[in-house]
């Protein structure tokens, strides 16, 4: 089997959006442990806490933060898809369910940048 035989399938959308939410879901487990750490930091007390939110604020961790909420949208997004799919819906309902999740997730990313919840 050619190489372009293999990839033909690893182009649709729908493995796309299975290919994000995995990773998605991948990038979110990364994420768990840095969480545990920041609580962490509140159990030691109100100073280390205080330390670690002073980090925090720096341009980068802001950068990765909007990252994490892309991550999380991305992956709620690619869930509702799986339902979608799982009530046995059309595959043009699939697509248009694959584009209004991408779309929502970027919005959603967008949004914590722009600082609406703020």
């Amino acid at each position: 089997m050619s190489l372009a035989a293999r990839l033909r399938g690893r182009t649709h959308a729908a493995y796309i959006a299975f290919l994000i939410h995995r990773l998605s879901g991948i990038g979110l487990a990364v994420f768990l442990p840095l969480h545990f750490l920041a609580l962490g930091q509140a159990i030691q007390g109100p100073q280390a806490l205080d330390g670690f939110l002073d980090w925090s604020r720096q341009p980068l961790v802001k950068a990765a933060e909007a990252g994490l909420v892309l991550l999380l949208a991305a992956h709620l997004t690619g869930g509702l898809r799986v339902l979608a799919i799982e009530a046995g819906s059309t595959r043009a309902m699939t697509r248009a369910v694959i584009s209004l999740g991408l779309a929502a997730s970027l919005a959603i990313a967008l949004m914590f940048l722009l600082g609406v919840w703020s």
